[in-house]
């Protein structure tokens, strides 16, 4: 019986990267045969922001690393779109991520760089890694009923992520918005597990080697200020400096200002400067918390 479900999972897995690849080689053609119009573009925004946000703000930041709450209606809507998003159950997708910063670039890491750039994109995903146990990565997750019922729909949600924009905008709604915006938001994920443990610059000294990368910081909404995030694991917010933008941590002080999140956590001001003899305000090169 596992067998066959490990058989099932990994045949998911492989659909899940092949089609929407296949998708995109397809909406190439038709874009270069100038067959797409403005609205195949809006549904691919609309639908890649949602569901990337879904990513970033409901998967990582709210049930992830617990940087904030959330009204029900705000909590569900967030992790449907996570689910959409087709990177995985919200239980497995939290648990991978809560082992990757325990074991961060080491042989143990899921989808450490240390094994190639390849495998910290995409080879981790091929692999079939075996599903981090939830009692040691996670123990929440099996007692919150909602993340529970999310994981076990998740095809659902994956079917509806399609629906949508089929619906919208027909067969080419569906090629744009469905499975472009998957290929999207696939690639644009993994560069921050490959490029900015690669590529980039350091503010903080963390025991790993992540890097903040202000490409991937706009196209992932803020996830690629990577190297805050390891140095600040439970900060809501990435961009710790005005121009380091955030496109998460805007819609959550947004939902913040209107009573739908609550507790949302920041980083203490006095860890993120100390001024020098000129009055400059820099940076603290502070070591990553263990807790």
């Amino acid at each position: 019986m596992e067998q066959r479900q490990s058989r099932l999972e990994s045949t998911l897995v492989l659909i899940s990267v092949i089609a929407p690849l296949l998708g995109t080689l397809y909406a190439i053609v038709l874009l270069w045969n100038q067959l797409v119009n403005i609205g195949d573009i809006a549904i691919l925004v609309g639908m890649y922001m949602a569901t990337a946000f879904g990513i970033t703000i409901g998967y990582h930041r709210m049930l992830t690393h617990r940087s904030f709450e959330a009204h029900p209606a705000i909590r569900f809507l967030l992790l449907a779109l996570g689910s959409m998003a087709v990177q995985g159950p919200a239980n497995v997708w939290a648990a991978t991520h809560i082992k990757h910063h325990a074991t961060s670039d080491t042989e143990d890491d899921p989808h450490s760089p240390l094994a190639g750039f390849f495998h910290a994109h995409i080879g981790w995903v091929l692999a079939f890694n075996e599903v981090p146990n939830l009692d040691q990565y996670g123990k929440w997750l099996r007692k919150d009923r909602m993340v529970q019922f999310m994981s076990k729909t998740m095809v659902v949600w994956v079917a509806l992520g399609l629906l949508i924009p089929y619906l919208l905008g027909g067969w080419h709604g569906l090629i744009w918005g469905g499975l472009v915006r998957i290929f999207l938001n696939n690639h644009v994920t993994w560069s921050v597990n490959s490029v900015c443990h690669t590529f980039g610059r350091r503010t903080f000294e963390t025991s790993d080697r992540s890097k903040n990368n202000w490409v991937v910081g706009l196209l992932a909404m803020g996830e690629g200020w990577h190297n805050n995030h390891h140095a600040f694991p439970r900060s809501a917010f990435h961009g710790l400096r005005w121009w380091q933008v955030d496109g998460s941590a805007y819609v959550i002080r947004g939902l913040e200002r209107l009573g739908l999140v609550w507790n949302v956590y920041r980083v203490p001001q006095e860890r993120l400067i100390d001024p020098d003899e000129t009055g400059v305000a820099r940076y603290l090169h502070t070591p990553r918390p263990t807790s």
